[in-house]
């Protein structure tokens, strides 16, 4: 998927999430996106709703369930939260919901802030594949996708989707 296309899904998104910060009746939420990719698509996401307070950026390395299955990610980044989290909105943003695992890790990594009035899960992409009881609020796009099959978005600038049978074998989506 092209640039254009995410553009476009993510002016959905906004409006969507308008829609819905509308109807709970939230004034002045935060923002938290998830490394790497979801930190891309809510840097466009909090510029784009002109939201006050500063982004604030997870890395739930250290909080992952498969992390003594997996091992370490190599690329570690220091978690950034500018901001309170006791009794505040949060809108949480990753760009792609599968098995649900890495949307726990980020709720539990942000509980040790503090604890929120409510989280608003925004996914550029959510596919098959679900372990946890974990649902977005707000969605760009459900591909049908293969459980052989692979989405990751490239970026941060241009965004891209690309559909793989595996993370070295890729092809972009139209």
């Amino acid at each position: 998927m092209q640039a254009e296309a995410i553009d476009g899904l993510i002016g959905e998104m906004v409006q969507a999430l308008k829609t819905r910060l509308e109807v709970q009746q939230v004034k002045d939420p935060v923002m938290i996106g998830i490394h790497t990719g979801g930190v891309w698509l809510a840097e466009r996401l909090h510029s784009q709703l002109a939201i006050q307070q500063p982004l604030g950026t997870l890395d739930i390395s250290f909080y992952r369930d498969d992390f003594t299955r997996i091992g370490m990610n190599p690329k570690v980044k220091p978690s950034q939260i500018p901001f309170e989290v006791e009794d505040r909105h949060i809108i949480l943003v990753d760009d792609v919901l599968q098995t649900g695992r890495t949307i726990r890790a980020a709720m539990n990594e942000i509980f040790d802030y503090g604890r929120p009035a409510s989280i608003i899960l925004a996914t550029l992409v959510e596919r098959s594949g679900r372990e946890l009881p974990i649902q977005p609020s707000v969605v760009g796009v459900r591909p049908p996708l293969t459980n052989e099959q692979q989405i990751t978005l490239t970026g941060p600038d241009p965004l891209k989707l690309i559909i793989g049978t595996s993370k070295q074998e890729t092809r972009e989506t139209s």
